[in-house]
C-alpha cells in the first residue's frame, strides 16, 4: 500500500482470535465469534469513503499447525484502501484470549514500532473488546491521538452472569483473568474519547456497571449486514445446502427453525431443544436446524464446546427427536447464507435463543435473508426487532414461551410476511454498512487530532541519536547504596559511551535528583526522567521537552484529585518540594490508608483519570493517565531512535514496572523492595538479579551480554 496525502488514516486493533479476509471461520471456538467478522466488515466499509485514506486492521500474527498459514501472513489486503496487519506478541501459537494479557506490552511495543516504519502516523485508534482497548489506550497515549472503543462485551456483565450460574470468584478469576479485564475495561473507558456500542440496552445495561461509566461519551452506531451476500432466496433457486439436512429429517419439506450460533453454553441450544421436545405442536409444525460450528470430532474439541454438543446430542436422544433435528457436523462459510435462504425458502423462522445477547449479527443476517426472527430479550434483539419489527422477543429460559412465540409465526401465514417484509425494509433502513459509517465519520471527525504524531518525526539531539542502545535506570536503591558498585558502573557507562544512552528515571523533582546525582558522583545522563515520568530532560544543558508536558496534561484535574484524596486516613500530603505540576505525592501509611486498589476505585467513581502509583510500601504518587516511567521512556526511546529491544530497565519497586514491560529487556535488583515486583517473575526479558544495587545492573549487563553486539556507525567512530 503506497503512501497517502489525502484523507484520515483509521487503525482498528482486534488482538484475540482468527480474523482473515476470507472464510472466516465463525464458531470455531469462543474467540472467533461475531466480532471478527464485525472488524473486517467495518475496515472494508469504512475504506470504500472517499474521505479514508487507508484502514489497517491489526490483530495478532499467529504461526501454528494447527491453524491455517493465513494467520501467519504480516499483511493481507482487504481492498485497495483497506488490510490486516498482523503483529508478533508472545508463543507464535495460537492462544486463548485469556492467556493473551501479559504478552499485550509486547504487542503494543511491536505496533508502535511498525507504525514508526508507515508513511504517515494513524489520526485515530479503535479497540476492540478489552485486550485491545489495554493496547489501544498505550498507543494512543503514546501518539496522542484520539481512542475510539467497542466493548463488544464486558467483565463485570459476564461476571455477573457467572457468578448467578453458581460459579465462585476464585474459579472465574482463574478460568477467565476477570480481574486484568475488568480493569483494561475501567482504563479505557477513563481515556476513551469516544465509546461505539451497538445498542441502547448495551449502554445502560452493561456500560452503567462501570465507574468510568459516562453515557455523554458513548454513541450507538448499529453494526451492518452485507446485503449483497444475504439476500431472500430467488424463486425456484435449488439450495445444495439442502441436502446435507435432508439425511436428517424424516420430512424435509416442513418449515425450518434455525439456531446459529457457536457452541457455547451461553448460547442457550438446550433450552430451545428442550422447548421444541416439549411441544408436540411445534414438532408437527416445523423442523429444527442447529448449525453449531464444525466439528470432525467432539472428543478433539476443547472442554466447553465438548460440552455442550455432547448435551444437545444426549437432549436429542432423551425427547427422541430423530428424524425432526438436523445438526450438520461442517458447513463452510460461504454456505451461511445458503443456510439462512434455505430456512426463508421452507417459511421457516430464525431463532436466537442465548441467555443474554450484546448485539446480534446473526438476526441482521437473518433478517436480511427474509426470516422472520425469534430471540432473546436479553441485549440487542430488543433494538434489532424494536427497529425492524420482525418477530417476537422471549425469556429465553421460558421453554413454553419460545414455543408459542416460534408457533405464531409457523401457523399465521399473514404474521410470516408481515415479519418477513418488515425485516427486508427494516435491514435497510437501519443496519447498512455505509449509513455505518456515515454515522462513525460524522461522530469520530469531531474528536481532537492527535498532537505528538508530527512530533514523533522530529529529529532527536545529535549528541545521542546514533546510539543503538540504552540502560535506564532509578537512583534510590538501584545506583545509591553501594559506592564501589556506583564507580564500577560508572566505568562500564563512560567505557561504552559511544554505543550506549545513559538514562535516569526517578519519582524525585529534578532538583532533587541532581542533588543527589552529585553527592554520589553519578554520571551525567543523557535523559533524564524525573517525577515519575512527569518531565523529560536532555543532554548536559538539561534541555526540557515541551511537548512531552503539553502531551500528559490532557485531562489533568489535580485539584479535584487533592480534595478528593488529602483527608483520607493514612495519607499524608509530602513536602513542597516533593510536589510537581503533574505529580501529586502522599506518604503512605498502610495500616492505616485505603488499599492502594481502593484509592483507584474512588478516583473513578468519581470519573477522575489518573495514574496511582505505590513504592516502597510507604510512597503514593497520582499522575496524569498519560505519564509513567515507562510511558516516558518509550517516548524518548522512539524520539531517539533506539529499538525498546536494545534498552536495558532496571528496577527496584512498583514504580518501575511498567518500564519493565514489553519489549525493554529488564533487570529487577535484589533490593528489599523487589518483592513489589515479584509478579513479573515469570514474564520474559525480565531478570531477577541476585546483586542489590549497581551490583545487580552489572549482573544483568553480563547476562544479557548487553555491550556485545554494540555498533558505532562509521562516521561516528
Amino acid at each position: 500500500m503506497g503512501e497517502t496525502t489525502s484523507g484520515k488514516y483509521l487503525l482498528l486493533v482486534s488482538v484475540h482470535g482468527l480474523i482473515r479476509g476470507h472464510d472466516l471461520e465463525l464458531g470455531r471456538d469462543a474467540d472467533t465469534g461475531g466480532q471478527t467478522k464485525y472488524v473486517v466488515d467495518l475496515a472494508r466499509a469504512l475504506a470504500k469513503r472517499d474521505d479514508i485514506a487507508r484502514v489497517d486492521l491489526v490483530t495478532r500474527r499467529i504461526v501454528d499447525a494447527h491453524v491455517s498459514d493465513d494467520y501467519a501472513q504480516p499483511i493481507e489486503p482487504l481492498s485497495d484502501k483497506a488490510r490486516i496487519v498482523r503483529i508478533d506478541a508472545g508463543p507464535q501459537e495460537y492462544i486463548a484470549k485469556e492467556k493473551l494479557w501479559d504478552h499485550l506490552d509486547s504487542f503494543t511495543d511491536n505496533l508502535a514500532t511498525w507504525l514508526r516504519s508507515e508513511p504517515q502516523p494513524p489520526d485515530l485508534v479503535h479497540s476492540h473488546y478489552a485486550d485491545a482497548g489495554y493496547v489501544g489506550v498505550r498507543l494512543a497515549h503514546l501518539l496522542g491521538i484520539p481512542l475510539i472503543h467497542t466493548g463488544h462485551s464486558l467483565g463485570r456483565d459476564k461476571r455477573k452472569r457467572l457468578l448467578a450460574r453458581g460459579l465462585t470468584r476464585e474459579a472465574i478469576e482463574q478460568t477467565y483473568n476477570i480481574e486484568r479485564r475488568i480493569n483494561a475495561e475501567e482504563e479505557v473507558l477513563a481515556n476513551a474519547d469516544l465509546v461505539i456500542t451497538s445498542t441502547h440496552n448495551e449502554i445502560e445495561e452493561q456500560y452503567g456497571l462501570y465507574n468510568y461509566y459516562d453515557p455523554q461519551r458513548m454513541v450507538v452506531i448499529p453494526p451492518g449486514t452485507d446485503l449483497e451476500q444475504f439476500h431472500p432466496p430467488r424463486a425456484g433457486e435449488h439450495i445444495p445446502f439442502a441436502d446435507q439436512v435432508a439425511r436428517f429429517l424424516n420430512d424435509p419439506e416442513k418449515p425450518l427453525v434455525l439456531a446459529l450460533s457457536r457452541p457455547d453454553e451461553r448460547k442457550n441450544i438446550i433450552t430451545l431443544i428442550e422447548a421444541f421436545g416439549e411441544s408436540q405442536a411445534l414438532r408437527h409444525a416445523a423442523n429444527l436446524l442447529i448449525v453449531a460450528g464444525n466439528r470432525e470430532d467432539i472428543r478433539d474439541m476443547d472442554t466447553g464446546a465438548q460440552g455442550v454438543l455432547t448435551t444437545i446430542l444426549m437432549s436429542i436422544d432423551l425427547y427422541d427427536l430423530y428424524g425432526c433435528v438436523a445438526i450438520p457436523k461442517n458447513h463452510r462459510a460461504d454456505e451461511v447464507p445458503d443456510i439462512y435462504r434455505l430456512a426463508a425458502q421452507r417459511r421457516g423462522v430464525f431463532i436466537n435463543p442465548a441467555l443474554t445477547e450484546p448485539f446480534g449479527l446473526t438476526l441482521l443476517e437473518a433478517a436480511a435473508s427474509g426470516l422472520p426472527i425469534v430471540a432473546t430479550e436479553n441485549g440487542g434483539p430488543v433494538d434489532i426487532i424494536g427497529n425492524c419489527d420482525n418477530g417476537k422477543l422471549v425469556d429465553p429460559l421460558d421453554r413454553e414461551a419460545i414455543a408459542d412465540a416460534l408457533l405464531q409465526l409457523l401457523r399465521d401465514k399473514g404474521a410470516w410476511a408481515r415479519a418477513s417484509r418488515n425485516g427486508l425494509e427494516g435491514v435497510r433502513r437501519h443496519y447498512a454498512w455505509a449509513a455505518h459509517a456515515d454515522t462513525y465519520m460524522q461522530k469520530t471527525g469531531a474528536l481532537a487530532t492527535g498532537d505528538l504524531a508530527a512530533q514523533a518525526q522530529q529529529p532527536a539531539a545529535r549528541a545521542v541519536r546514533y546510539r543503538d542502545r540504552a540502560i535506564f535506570t532509578d537512583l534510590d536503591l538501584n545506583l545509591i547504596g553501594n559506592p564501589s558498585a556506583l564507580q564500577r558502573f560508572a566505568q562500564v557507562i563512560r567505557d561504552n559511551r559511544r554505543c550506549v544512552t545513559f538514562g535516569i528515571a526517578t519519582g524525585r523533582r529534578i532538583d532533587s535528583a541532581l542533588a543527589l546525582m552529585k553527592k554520589h558522583g553519578v554520571p551525567s545522563p543523557d535523559v533524564l526522567i524525573t517525577s515519575l515520568g512527569t518531565r523529560i530532560h536532555y543532554g548536559r544543558n538539561l534541555t526540557e521537552d515541551h511537548v512531552w508536558a503539553n502531551h500528559i496534561d490532557h485531562d489533568w484535574n489535580p485539584k479535584q484529585i487533592r480534595r478528593l484524596l488529602d483527608d483520607l486516613p493514612g495519607l499524608k500530603l509530602q513536602p513542597k518540594k516533593e510536589q510537581g505540576a503533574a505529580k501529586i505525592s502522599y506518604y503512605y501509611d498502610p495500616r492505616n490508608a485505603p488499599a492502594v486498589d481502593a484509592i483507584i476505585k474512588l478516583l473513578r467513581q468519581h470519573e477522575l483519570t489518573a495514574n496511582v502509583i505505590s513504592a516502597y510500601g510507604q510512597f503514593l504518587d497520582v499522575l496524569p493517565s498519560r505519564a509513567s516511567k515507562g510511558q516516558a521512556l518509550r517516548y524518548a526511546a522512539q524520539l531517539l531512535d533506539i529499538p525498546l529491544e536494545h534498552i536495558l530497565a532496571v528496577g527496584g519497586s512498583g514504580a518501575d514496572e511498567d518500564m519493565m514491560r514489553g519489549n525493554t529487556l529488564a533487570v529487577v535488583v535484589a533490593n528489599r523492595h523487589h518483592e513489589e515486583l515479584s509478579k513479573l517473575v515469570d514474564q520474559e526479558r525480565i531478570y531477577f538479579a541476585s546483586q542489590p544495587h549497581a551490583l545487580g545492573i552489572l549482573e544483568a549487563i553480563d547476562h544479557y551480554d548487553f555491550f556485545r553486539s554494540c555498533e558505532v556507525p562509521r562516521e561516528h567512530a
